[in-house]
């Protein structure tokens, strides 16, 4: 994580108990959504891989993974609701055109 050493330091703080908190809860929160975007990607991207070989049972079953994915990271804030919509579109798009 960019950043995270420099947020030990108390100087680059505010000085109230709340906000040094609040910085602490931001690391962990960042952390944590950083993973789950990176899991939404992965199935992003193994539903497109498994669309290039050329394997429709195998893409159909990588799309059937990815959607649900893709809906919770939308639920969770993670990502816009539009942004979710428009890449489970495109990609049942390309399975469909295999």
């Amino acid at each position: 994580m960019r950043g995270s050493k420099n947020l030990s330091r108390r100087k680059a703080l505010a000085n109230s108990p709340q906000s040094i908190k609040r910085a602490r809860q931001t690391i962990k929160r960042r952390a944590h959504n950083t993973s789950l975007r990176s899991r939404m990607r992965t199935f992003i991207k193994d539903t497109l891989n498994a669309i290039a070989t050329g394997d429709k049972d195998k893409a159909a079953v990588a799309y059937k993974a990815a959607a649900p994915e893709i809906d919770k990271m939308a639920n969770k804030g993670l990502i816009h609701k539009n942004k979710a919509a428009r890449t489970k579109s495109r990609l049942n798009t390309r399975l469909r055109a295999m």
